[in-house]
């Protein structure tokens, strides 16, 4: 019997030995994994370090400017694209930032619709004693994504990539989502519309409203034309200030 306890003993102290030996193991490979990866001792140093990087790392947009802008420019020959973009990128960081303080009188460039959009968001913000906030804003790059059109209605989609610190709080300042620690990376589209008569689309909210001289009516057959080709009335004016921004959206 005795020699049947020692025998135990030694069996046990050899199993806690290779146990032992196993954790150093998985620990030694750990860390060479995660000095690997990340440059750190351990998975959750190498884990929070990844989470840096990724909050860091600007997303990619759709750029199809190179590919868009031609025609573009071909129906609107006076279409400013760089002033475009900044406008767009202005509308955006105010659409957000009317989000976050739940004030849509920081939206200065939008239609009626556009306001009506960030009003609803704000309104299901509040009735759920929530706040969704959005900041310190910067956009890394915009491009145009697509460019549509319709039966006097053409749309040019803005694409950009952001950063910001977003996250959602409560009435007392609890944060349920996001985080003010990491960045947020997201891309946003912006839609900016060609309508020839901006007050008549505001007031009706017709999307399907064509374009026509001012003038006489007469439908304008070219979306780009300058003049009038049954009455010749100038059109350039009208054409410049024409172009509305209707919609923000998140892009998926």
């Amino acid at each position: 019997m005795k020699y049947g306890w020692i025998l135990a003993l030694v069996f046990l102290a050899l199993l806690f030995s290779a146990a032992a030996a196993l954790v150093l193991f998985v620990k030694r490979k750990t860390r060479e994994i995660s000095r690997t990866l990340w440059g750190k001792d351990t998975l959750a140093e190498g884990v929070a370090q990844m989470k840096k990087e990724y909050a860091s790392t600007p997303k990619s947009v759709s750029a199809m400017t190179s590919l868009l802008l031609p025609g573009i420019t071909e129906d609107f020959p006076d279409f400013e694209y760089h002033e475009m973009r900044e406008r767009a990128e202005n509308i955006l960081v105010s659409y957000l930032r009317a989000v976050s303080e739940q004030n849509i009188s920081r939206i200065t460039d939008g239609t009626r619709e556009l306001k009506d959009q960030a009003e609803n968001e704000i309104s299901m913000a509040k009735a759920q004693g929530k706040r969704e906030v959005f900041d310190r804003i910067k956009i890394h790059r915009t491009e145009i994504s697509q460019y549509k059109k319709s039966a006097g209605r053409c749309i040019i989609t803005f694409q950009s990539a952001l950063e910001c610190f977003h996250y959602i709080e409560d009435t007392k300042g609890q944060i349920s989502e996001g985080s003010k620690e990491y960045k947020y990376q997201t891309r946003y589209n912006v839609d900016m519309a060609y309508i020839q008569d901006r007050n008549l689309v505001e007031d009706e909210r017709d999307h399907a409203l064509g374009v026509n001289c001012p003038n006489c009516g007469a439908p304008v057959s070219s979306l780009g034309a300058k003049v009038c080709e049954y009455c010749d009335t100038p059109l350039i004016e009208i054409n410049i200030h024409a172009w509305s921004f209707v919609n923000v959206s998140q892009a998926m």
